[in-house]
């Protein structure tokens, strides 16, 4: 299985969140880490963002996980 690296624009539009809040939440400790490229480049991995998203997906669901 083939590992897939994500630019921002798809990231973006994946995740529905802005570059500012992505970076926010990188920072926080609560949205996968970026992985280096080169000199002013970075990707994700998009098995992580899937991951994130179905964790988000679940809070979302389940109340006792911290949804709505």
């Amino acid at each position: 299985m083939a590992t897939a690296i994500l630019r921002l624009p798809l990231v973006k539009a994946r995740t529905g969140l802005s570059r500012s809040t992505i970076y926010q939440r990188v920072g926080a400790g609560t949205f996968p880490k970026p992985v280096n490229l080169g000199v002013r480049a970075v990707g994700w991995l998009e098995a992580e963002i899937e991951g994130w998203l179905a964790e988000q997906v679940e809070r979302s669901r389940n109340p006792a996980t911290g949804g709505a």
